[in-house]
């Protein structure tokens, strides 16, 4: 059955794992300053570039539907991880179910989109996040509009925390950013054109132009996803016109308040009007804490290492948040009963957290 959902006109939402999101809703508010805005940082699970298809799909899709709830008509995956591996099974087979009149956009397309006209050797580079790179998605949408272009791609795992933990102009990090450029490098010496394929990169531009060799164009996100945005607003005005224009922004996390604040200060040169969401707001009933359970369950069981430590009929906790967990119980025919815990300081948790701990 359909969702109820707002159907009067709302602001834009843009969602994001992290904080890197907000370097695309700053050029999206500097091309369209007339329009409102929510983000959506689900800090609290971050980072997603690590994580499974499935689980990326899920935890996506709980924020595309919050915004939905919160009366977004459109929403922006800010997040290179969350487009490569959830927009399209979000696009295709959600939206007939939540809203066939809502959409959901990416910002790996008009990243591309104008990599033919930039690009003289046709060899391209890609530095992104593990989950990104493994995807391919990049050389999928590229190879769709230039297929004479050769793509290579190199997986940068700490440039994110490096940026997140506020080190992005520290010393440590040079050795970081030149190892990973020089690794790309490596693969294609005919590469002129470097794709920073994740939104947190462009914090770490000072020091990828200090190693990136002058004749290769890097290419940032953030100004191409907001004139991507503008044209197609122009193109498709049933959409515009369900989009309010009041020029005000909110900001809504799942983590800690005074934690996003601080780190956003990284990202945002202005104060934040903030709200906290806990991870039951976004998962929603028991039916959506069941959903994360058995995909998470099935990559537990996968692994027969850490299933051997599991005896059936025993809860195993998983984080959701600084002050809650979901409890899910092992039944003999593998089917598991999810309960919603408050309390973390009990001899339970910390016995079976020796077993195994998954974040989300």
């Amino acid at each position: 059955m359909k969702q109820k959902l707002p159907s009067t006109p709302g602001p834009i939402g843009v969602f994001d794992s992290g904080y890197g999101g907000l370097t695309i809703l700053s050029k999206i508010r500097e091309a369209l300053p007339e329009y409102d805005y929510i983000y959506l940082g689900d800090n609290a699970r971050a980072p997603y570039g690590t994580r499974s298809f499935e689980v990326v799909y899920e935890f996506t899709l709980q924020a595309v539907t919050k915004l939905f709830e919160m009366g977004c008509h459109l929403v922006i995956l800010a997040c290179n991880t969350a487009s490569a591996k959830a927009l399209r099974s979000i696009q295709i087979n959600d939206l007939p179910h939540l809203d066939l009149a809502r959409r959901v956009l990416g910002v790996i397309r008009p990243t591309v989109e104008c990599i033919g006209n930039i690009t003289r050797s046709r060899h391209v580079g890609v530095l992104a996040t593990g989950g990104t790179i493994k995807s391919e998605s990049y050389p999928l949408e590229i190879h769709k509009l230039f297929p004479d272009i050769k793509v290579s791609g190199e997986a940068c795992p700490l440039w994110v925390s490096l940026v997140e933990n506020n080190e992005a102009q520290g010393d440590g990090t040079d050795y970081f950013v030149r190892k990973y450029i020089n690794e790309l490098l490596a693969k294609d010496r005919e590469i002129d054109t470097a794709i920073l394929g994740c939104t947190h990169y462009p914090i770490l531009l000072p020091k990828i132009r200090k190693y990136m060799p002058e004749s290769i164009t890097i290419v940032s996100q953030g100004k191409l996803v907001a004139d991507s945005l503008k044209d197609y607003l122009h193109r498709h005005p049933e959409i515009d016109a369900q989009c309010t224009r009041n020029g005000k922004c909110s900001y809504y996390t799942t983590e800690a308040e005074d934690k996003f604040t601080e780190s956003a200060s990284i990202f945002l040169n202005e104060a934040v009007l903030l709200h906290s969401l806990n991870i039951p707001e976004i998962i929603g009933d028991d039916i959506g804490c069941h959903r994360i359970a058995f995909a998470v369950i099935d990559q537990i069981t996968s692994a027969s290492v850490k299933l051997r430590q599991i005896q059936l009929e025993t809860s195993v906790f998983f984080f959701a948040d600084s002050h809650r967990c979901i409890s899910v119980i092992i039944t003999q025919d593998r089917k598991c009963i999810v309960k919603k815990i408050r309390d973390h300081n009990t001899p339970q948790f910390s016995r079976f957290c020796r077993f195994i701990r998954i974040h989300f």
